[in-house]
């Protein structure tokens, strides 16, 4: 038995998921005449009460249009260090759209208000990039499946009033956060004006992501997404199965949580790890004890069928999701328990 920890984007399409992309309705998208596309986008809109929703096959390309959307070249968009759009879309930022990042030094990748305040570039000295554009991840992939205080959210919004800033939200795991602080998806929909949802991590599609936003912006989304090459045809068979995971795979989200905060609970009482991050969501980041080598771990892991990510800087990453079963995490927990290095 194969026990793939290394993200939640390795699960298959479950049998009622596969029966739901057979029998989709399709049209031509480019024409946006897929029935099953347009049913998905507006159940989206509705969702998170935003004007329009956009179905694209990758959060790379979601996020890097939104991106697009909320600047110009030479402009300045501010992010986490760990941030997504600057550390995993291959510097789309400055490919795309001719934009630089202004880095903060957050706490597990997620950035205040008052620390975006000081990074903002003054609109009078033209020496410096134009802030234009503040980017927030929720959850945050590096930070380990941490969380925003929604409470944060209503500051950076004030804040990006104030000085006539965009702002987008990277939701590859939003689902999670949802799911996790019991939150309102309505409620983020009146903050950010662009929002990336991804449908293949934890609600387990093999493709899609949805960006919402105004009928002003996602008027323009969709010309970049042509740009971009992100205009399919019949796309409504990926479209059915985003729909099938909100009905099926919401709100179970909650047993990966539970599994994850299992986990790291056993690590932290293993006297091989050093240190453990909190595991508010579906992902486990935990360093080893410096005397133990990280290559020789990981092997010994795959020699147990347990496949894990190297996130660098001696992370380690654990991902549970919809493919990992109750069987496999008790194997998975045992393995850790009698390791011996």
């Amino acid at each position: 038995m194969n026990i793939d920890l290394r993200s939640d984007t390795v699960t298959k399409p479950t049998k009622g998921m596969l029966q739901a992309i057979i029998k989709a309705p399709t049209g031509d998208d480019v024409y946006k005449e897929d029935p099953t596309v347009n049913q998905l986008e507006r159940r989206f809109a509705e969702m998170f009460g935003m004007d329009t929703a956009l179905f694209f096959p990758t959060g790379s390309m979601s996020n890097q249009t939104a991106i697009k959307l909320h600047t110009q070249p030479g402009d300045q968009l501010i992010c986490d260090k760990w941030a997504h759009v600057y550390n995993y879309e291959a510097g789309g930022v400055a490919f795309n759209s001719g934009v630089t990042c202004n880095l903060i030094d957050g706490h597990r990748g997620m950035i205040t208000a008052s620390a975006i305040e000081k990074g903002i570039s003054p609109i009078s000295n033209y020496h410096t990039p134009n802030t234009t554009l503040v980017c927030l991840e929720n959850t945050t992939n590096k930070g380990g499946g941490a969380c925003y205080d929604f409470e944060e959210f209503k500051k950076v919004r004030t804040l990006c009033d104030s000085f006539g800033l965009g702002l987008h939200l990277d939701g590859a795991r939003l689902m999670n956060a949802l799911v996790a602080k019991n939150e309102d998806p309505n409620s983020y929909g009146k903050i950010f004006d662009t929002i990336s949802v991804c449908l293949s991590k934890g609600l387990g599609t093999p493709l899609g992501t949805i960006l919402l936003g105004s009928n002003e912006l996602m008027a323009r989304a969709i010309r970049v997404r042509k740009i971009l090459g992100g205009a399919m045809r019949q796309v409504g068979f990926m479209a059915a199965a985003g729909l099938y995971a909100l009905d099926h795979h919401f709100e179970r989200l909650a047993e990966d949580h539970q599994k994850a905060s299992e986990i790291a609970q056993t690590l932290q009482k293993l006297d091989y790890i050093k240190k453990v991050e909190p595991a508010d969501t579906n992902i486990v980041i935990f360093n080893l004890i410096d005397e133990m080598s990280k290559d020789q771990f990981m092997k010994d892991m795959s020699e147990n069928h347990i496949q894990i990510s190297d996130m660098g800087q001696g992370k380690l990453r654990m991902v549970t999701h919809l493919d990992y079963t109750d069987e496999m995490h008790h194997i998975v927990l045992n393995v850790l328990k009698n390791y011996e290095y």
